[in-house]
């Protein structure tokens, strides 16, 4: 009798912290995927009712909830369509700093792109995915440091 007890109490205590889980955690909608910078460049927000991406260290983010910032002819609508990681870090909209290469920024740069990254954008917006420069090596080959199971938002079986 008492094992019986038990067992319906662990399968309540399972159903009920599933069920806890389940709103705690909402997959993507869309399966994440790879951008080329060609494919990356179509999401410039230049076209209404498209989508409108960009991408910060290599991850892609969904900012067309955030149209009247960087849809077209919006304040930063020059960081859009592009991994624009130099510029967020430096605060610019120069277009020689609207690239993805960091080198040479300083330490305190390197802190602000970090979290604008972190608090900014992927508290706000949706990954749909990242460039290849993120997960490739500059040879083109698989980059042996790229997790991901480590990335947010990003489910193994959606893309590999």
């Amino acid at each position: 009798m008492a094992t019986a007890r038990m067992c319906v109490l662990v399968v309540i205590l399972s159903t009920t912290l599933a069920e806890d889980l389940k709103l705690k955690y909402k997959p993507t909608t869309k399966p994440v995927r790879l951008f080329t910078e060609e494919e990356l460049k179509r999401y410039d927000g230049s076209v209404e009712g498209h989508p409108i991406y960009l991408a910060v260290k290599g991850v892609v983010f969904d900012v067309t909830k955030g149209k009247e910032f960087y849809g077209k002819d919006a304040p930063y609508n020059a960081l859009v369509g592009k991994d624009c990681s130099r510029a967020v870090a430096k605060m610019s909209l120069d277009p020689a700093d609207l690239t993805s290469d960091t080198s040479g920024l300083t330490e305190e740069q390197l802190e602000s792109l970090e979290s604008i990254f972190e608090e900014t954008y992927k508290a706000k917006y949706p990954i749909v995915g990242y460039t290849a420069s993120r997960i490739l090596a500059d040879d083109g080959s698989p980059d042996k440091s790229f997790k991901p199971e480590d990335q947010p938002h990003f489910q193994i079986r959606d893309e590999f």
